[in-house]
């Protein structure tokens, strides 16, 4: 599977749980990073020397554990990749949020970018189309179709 980053999965998933952990405490230790990821604290001592290493994080043993420059940038990438994933999953497939929480953690490693951004940019077109009569038009991204005849639509075009 391509990624979109050097990152394996298990990277990016412990830099998510990093990011999420902060966001909560402002810092990460092991353990809770541990507890989140449901592994043994040796398996996470191995993960943070090799972010530690990618200068993806702050790492000394057994002191808090931050995100550097780089690694919050990536971190928000992949976090705002689940939810986006998670969103469409639930909002436009109607998905129960556990199972679409599920399916996106997965998702989030091997979907491309570049089909991410469509799938956002689907998902803000249909929230808005009133009649949902659009359709892809390259270059130009979601569009209504030419027979739409629906004054109120924000996406119709009198061309």
């Amino acid at each position: 599977m391509a990624k979109t980053n050097n990152l394996t999965e298990s990277q990016e998933d412990y830099l998510e749980a990093i990011y999420h952990i902060s966001q909560k405490k402002g810092a990460a230790r092991a353990k809770d990073i541990a507890i989140r990821l449901d592994v043994r604290p040796s398996s996470v001592t191995g993960a943070l020397r090799n972010l530690g290493t990618m200068k993806l994080i702050n790492y000394t043993p057994y002191d808090l554990i931050t995100l550097t420059d780089k690694g919050h940038t990536k971190a928000k990438e992949i976090v705002r990749r689940h939810q986006a994933l998670r969103h469409f999953l639930v909002h436009v497939l109607g998905i129960e949020e556990q199972k679409a929480d599920t399916a996106a953690c997965r998702m989030e490693h091997a979907v491309p970018k570049d089909i991410i951004e469509r799938l956002i940019q689907y998902d803000r077109f249909v929230t808005t189309c009133p009649k949902g009569c659009f359709t892809w038009k390259s270059g130009s991204g979601f569009t209504c179709r030419p027979d739409c005849n629906d004054p109120d639509c924000p996406h119709r075009t009198d061309s």
